[in-house]
């Protein structure tokens, strides 16, 4: 069974926590700093997709070194986006299903449903 059926956002929360806290680097974990944490982690995730094509990324993704790459840098982006809202006491849970329903205002499946448009131009 995954893990992600087994452990709550606040697990993980709280191991990323005492990852920082062992460390004694919530010093540095500054809402700033973390969220140019997140925006470099993220240009690294891209970077393995960068100038490639669908196909070359379905083949590549087929290899386990190139997957574990992928599968480590959005663990990098997940982790500061974690440490991000220990930093400001956000709920994860509370937040994205908040997100989840002003977006399903902003895109109601009647005008939205196979459409890739943003809502400014439904």
């Amino acid at each position: 069974m995954p893990l992600d059926n087994e452990k709550t956002v606040g697990d993980l929360k709280e191991a990323i926590k005492k990852f920082r806290d062992e460390r004694d680097w919530g010093k540095y974990h500054k809402p700033k700093d973390l969220a140019l944490s997140i925006s470099i982690e993220a240009a690294e995730l891209l970077e393995l997709f960068q100038w490639k094509s669908e196909d070359e990324i379905d083949e590549l993704l087929k290899d386990p070194k190139y997957f574990a790459s992928v599968e480590k840098e959005v663990a990098d982006v997940i982790n500061y986006c974690f440490a991000l809202s220990n930093a400001l006491d956000i709920d994860i849970s509370k937040a994205l299903l908040n997100k989840i329903k002003l977006n399903s205002k902003k895109y109601p499946i009647k005008k939205t449903k196979g459409k890739y448009k943003k809502y400014t131009e439904l």
